[in-house]
């Protein structure tokens, strides 16, 4: 036997959107678990869904216990590298 879930997608306009999203309508909703598409001229541009909660286990305390980071982490970068990063290699 197969699970087969079904997800209903209310559709509104911008300016609706724009109406009731000030006013919490639309998010009471997405809260409850609906997702809502903000459509331009009936087709659906962004969709407002709900996120998943986060998760309840938490990363254990101490997974990393004994292990530092290097001082050298903290030195400045070389001039050549950080150029690099900027763009400013080869354009002299």
């Amino acid at each position: 036997m197969s699970v087969v879930y079904c997800t209903v997608v209310i559709r509104v306009s911008i300016s609706d959107a724009k109406a009731k999203l000030s006013a919490s309508a639309y998010l009471k909703l997405v809260e409850q678990g609906q997702s809502i598409a903000i459509c331009r001229r009936n087709v659906a541009v962004p969709q407002l869904c709900p996120i998943d909660a986060e998760k309840a286990d938490r990363r254990p305390v101490g997974i990393d216990r004994g292990r530092r980071v290097p001082n050298s982490f903290f030195e400045p970068l070389p001039v050549d590298l950080v150029e690099a990063f900027e763009g400013k290699e080869g354009d002299e």
